[in-house]
């Protein structure tokens, strides 16, 4: 097995660990970090995509995201045979590391009401509206891509870019800006037991997959127009 399939499984799955662990440790009730806020989530997820990134990043190239993989390839410098594992890999790396951060706070997702518990584990608009929501989606992931395009970009400009489009952009839709990040834990919310669980909003769940895909597509085509 081409060994980047398996760098982007264990990538994704730190990715999601620590990204989603960040979250429960906010929302979940009982938790150390109980309502610390917004802040504490963005940077625990700016920080949760640089460490698989430095870790792995020589290997696959540290995309841990099917919207990445996919616009890549549509420009040319992916090399369209790997898509296909890639977004495997990811999507299954994705609900190993849901699964892990629901092992690790299990007791206290029992003791969350059901919107907590969803929000650890995908993302939702503050106010829904559909048309509103994807383009919120599009905007941030087309930021996400065009950023990390320039060729100065490093890990620590990484960081900075997903922080500040956190902060900034995420306050619509809770910025999922990737498919495997936001439908493979869905799927595992789904899955897994916890005490009182509701519904895992699979009306919603086509935004945070095709938002992210249409701007990760918008942001390489206008990369490879600016930087070439």
């Amino acid at each position: 097995m081409d060994i980047s399939y398996l760098a982007e499984f264990i990538g994704t799955a730190i990715l999601i660990l620590l990204g989603d662990g960040v979250v429960a440790n906010v929302v979940c009730k009982g938790t150390k970090g109980n309502s610390s806020g917004w802040i504490v989530i963005t940077v625990g997820w700016a920080t949760a995509v640089m460490v698989p990134a430095i870790m792995v990043g020589g290997i696959s190239g540290a995309s841990f995201n099917p919207a990445l993989t996919i616009a890549l390839a549509v420009v040319g410098k992916f090399p369209v045979s790997k898509v296909a594992g890639y977004v495997v890999a990811q999507f299954l790396g994705a609900m190993v590391g849901a699964f892990l951060v629901w092992l690790q706070y299990k007791d206290h997702m029992d003791e969350t009401d059901a919107g907590g518990q969803l929000a650890v584990f995908s993302t939702g608009p503050a106010i829904r509206n559909n048309v509103r929501n994807l383009i919120c989606e599009i905007i941030g992931t087309f930021v996400l891509l065009f950023t990390l395009s320039s060729p100065a970009a490093h890990n620590m400009f990484a960081w900075l870019v997903i922080l500040t489009i956190g902060i900034s952009l995420g306050g619509t839709t809770g910025y999922a800006i990737n498919p495997a990040r936001d439908l493979g834990p869905r799927i595992m919310h789904a899955i897994l037991p916890m005490k009182g669980k509701g519904s895992s909003d699979w009306g919603y769940a086509w935004i945070p997959v095709i938002g992210p895909v249409i701007g990760a597509i918008l942001g390489a085509v206008a990369s490879v127009a600016f930087f070439g």
